[in-house]
């Protein structure tokens, strides 16, 4: 097996999964602008991939696409079947991903009612058996979990041994239960028991700690106080590709970079993808100078890549 997070510099610094955030076009961005030392894709639905019809699998395949300077890329799959778990990671593997994440974590109604995402904390066995399915499906790649610290109470001194158990290769750790979701504050001391549990178990795994870090000094000190390998950013992605390198956009760059974004959307999305999705990403990209409110007013109207570039052209040109 080549297992490439043993070859990262710590503190591993990577991205989260985002759904309909973190999707094909906006990780060509981030790799070109502030890369990560780890890319994930969204997550992807491995009943989808093995039972869908062909046009409903077109779209998810395309959630699977990547390019060279992604690298490392980890796939990242939602079930509660392991037979579709060793599907996707076959396919995964076939694909010439880096490796394979299973979610643990996802409260959505949806996904829970699968008895997937963060569901299966009240399945450990069947938590188990998913991360040998992915390990069976695609021998040849580290498998991960990313999960929660319980379902509806803390539940790490027993969830967490389980999937120790099966020397998964990295489990990130979301520091809220399910039933918190991202309404109160993310508790790290947990994330500190959770290195704490690993250590005492002798296993190898890495220890990622996630929740409400903003920017890499953050994530740095959390390293710092718990003890965890690396951290995982999501949220403060949102309109800042820029998050992972050192430098800060110009509003001329700023704003070039949202016409990029929005053009590869496009490009590479907008046939499976309604372009609703990119406005979320104008919020981001849209604010804190003057003038910002009239503009993201402007690019919530439009309906395709070349209003939106022409929008913005006009409002640089007026600034000259």
């Amino acid at each position: 097996m080549k297992n490439f997070w043993n070859n990262l510099e710590k503190p591993i610094l990577v991205l989260a999964p985002l759904a309909d955030v973190t999707d094909a076009a906006f990780r060509r961005v981030i790799a070109k602008y502030g890369k990560p030392s780890v890319l994930w894709t969204e997550f992807v639905s491995a009943d989808g991939l093995a039972r869908a019809p062909e046009e409903g699998r077109k779209k998810l395949l395309k959630d699977l696409e990547y390019t060279e300077a992604e690298r490392p890329i980890v796939a990242q799959f939602f079930t509660s079947h392991p037979e579709y778990m060793f599907t996707a990671a076959k396919l995964a593997e076939e694909l010439g991903f880096d490796g394979i994440d299973i979610n643990m974590g996802c409260p959505d109604k949806g996904v829970v009612r699968q008895g997937a995402g963060a569901c299966l904390i009240k399945t450990p066995a069947l938590a188990r058996e998913l991360i040998r399915a992915a390990k069976d499906g695609a021998p040849r790649l580290p498998v991960s979990v990313k999960t929660r610290v319980g379902f509806n109470k803390v539940e790490l001194e027993e969830w967490l041994p389980e999937l120790l158990a099966e020397s998964p290769a990295l489990i990130t750790i979301h520091a809220r239960t399910m039933k918190e979701m991202s309404k109160v504050p993310a508790q790290w001391e947990l994330v500190k028991r959770a290195v704490e549990i690993r250590n005492a178990s002798g296993k190898n795994t890495l220890i990622f700690g996630n929740g409400d870090v903003r920017d890499l000094g953050e994530a740095r000190q959390k390293v710092e106080e718990t003890g965890c390998d690396g951290v995982m950013l999501g949220r403060a992605i949102f309109g800042n590709p820029w998050l992972f390198a050192k430098t800060i956009p110009t509003l001329e760059e700023k704003l070039r970079v949202c016409v990029e974004h929005t053009k590869l959307f496009e490009e590479l999305l907008g046939e499976y993808k309604n372009f609703s999705i990119m406005k979320k990403h104008f919020k981001a990209y849209i604010n804190g100078f003057e003038g910002a409110a009239e503009l993201r007013g402007r690019l919530m109207e439009t309906n395709n890549a070349e209003e939106v570039k022409g929008i913005v052209a006009d409002f640089l040109q007026s600034l000259e």
